[in-house]
């Protein structure tokens, strides 16, 4: 049957965008050592990317809403592997950071479209099975770009894992050519920008709506801090990793795959609000551990970082249509934006506190987010998820 490729294509999709996204995260030393710049300075790489999404990600889903589903995936995915490339031949840092803006602004019209395309082609348990794939292929994704560019760099240098990215991501492109149907069910939407502005107004004044933005904002800056700072933890003494081996630690990443579709069913027997405190006291329990001087418990922190803030992130996106239950492919639009934005920031604020107070820095600065985050999910979700009910994340 022709729909049975939706799933793998929506999975090539998650993994194309998101081998991207956090791909400098395991030689973030290398380029440091490279270009001559503080070891802080070479977060921007994460940054410049996140930025570039957030900016981009609210108009994404309007562009494609006029101009059509399928074309504007594999357009996007195959585009983003020139950026790729030029990254890997950037000769400065600052050079760096304009090509990882321009992968940013394209990523959004992979993630975004693709989730759109699965709503409108997919009904009922196919819809289900579709966004649940689609997420665990960004969770690979995710996962296979800081592992690809690590274990890549530790044999030839930092330059062969993003060129190893860009040949990855052209193979997931065509993927997507091969295997995703051109849409069916597709209408092009009137009303154009005047139409997007008014249900962004009625989302200004959405209190549940804000407050699940707020969870995506800290689950993302924690995310993001912590994996961008713990590199240059265990880069240096007691733990001299090299890049393969930062690389390999992102294993932990892969623990989202299991706990994603268990946060559903446990946020149906005990309620969003009481999931969403017991993953967060899991999380900073695991931030916590990684301040340990020894390897076997700063992993162990990781897994549990991941699985606690993965749930979170889970129970946020499938609290955006309750909290929004109109216009809500903007709703979407801006839960994404302040999602990315908080990632951004995630890459850069915790610099100061690293320059100042090393890794425990860090750690009270994700610690803090973190019950931020669990008062923003306790105040906002107050409806238990309905049974059956369908919680995926798809901007992992």
């Amino acid at each position: 049957m022709k729909f049975e490729r939706i799933p793998l294509a929506a999975a090539a999709a998650g993994i194309s965008t998101f081998l991207n996204l956090y791909t400098p995260q395991a030689v973030l030393p290398s380029l440091a050592a490279s270009f001559g710049v503080p070891l802080a300075r070479t977060g921007l790489t994460i940054t410049a990317s996140l930025l570039a999404v957030a900016l981009v990600a609210p108009f994404a889903g309007a562009i494609s809403d006029a101009f059509g589903r399928k074309r504007l995936i594999v357009g996007a995915a195959l585009a983003v592997t020139v950026p790729t490339v030029l990254v890997a031949l950037s000769t400065t840092l600052e050079e760096m950071l304009i090509w990882r803006f321009l992968q940013g602004l394209l990523l959004p019209f992979i993630f975004a479209v693709t989730v759109a395309y699965i709503g409108e082609e997919c009904e009922g348990p196919a819809a289900i099975r579709a966004a649940g794939v689609y997420s665990s292929g960004a969770i690979l994704g995710g996962f296979s770009g800081r592992f690809v560019a690590g274990i890549a760099a530790e044999f030839g240098g930092w330059r062969l894992g993003f060129l190893t990215a860009a040949a990855l991501t052209g193979l997931a492109a065509i993927a997507v050519a091969i295997l995703l149907p051109k849409e069916k069910k597709f209408r092009p939407v009137r009303g154009g920008i005047a139409a997007m502005l008014r249900g962004w107004r009625d989302h200004l004044h959405n209190r549940l709506l804000w407050g699940t933005c707020a969870v995506g904002f800290a689950m993302l800056f924690t995310i993001v801090a912590t994996f961008t700072y713990v590199n240059f933890r265990l880069a240096g003494a007691p733990f001299l990793l090299s890049p393969g081996q930062l690389g390999s630690v992102f294993t932990v990443y892969l623990v989202g795959v299991i706990t994603t579709p268990l946060s559903t069913r446990l946020a149906v027997r005990i309620g969003r609000r009481r999931t969403a405190a017991l993953a967060t006291s899991v999380a900073i329990g695991g931030e916590l551990l990684t301040l340990l001087p020894a390897l076997p418990a700063v992993i162990a922190g990781l897994a549990m970082l991941s699985a606690g803030l993965f749930v979170a992130q889970a129970l946020a996106l499938g609290f955006i249509g309750v909290a929004a239950p109109r216009a809500r492919s903007s709703a979407v639009g801006l839960y994404v934006s302040t999602y990315y934005i908080g990632g951004a920031l995630g890459g850069v604020l915790p610099g100061w506190l690293w320059h100042w107070y090393g890794w425990p820095g860090c750690v009270a600065m994700a610690c803090a987010m973190m019950l931020g985050l669990a008062t923003a999910a306790i105040l906002t979700f107050g409806t238990p998820a309905a049974p059956g009910q369908a919680v995926t994340g798809a901007t992992r």
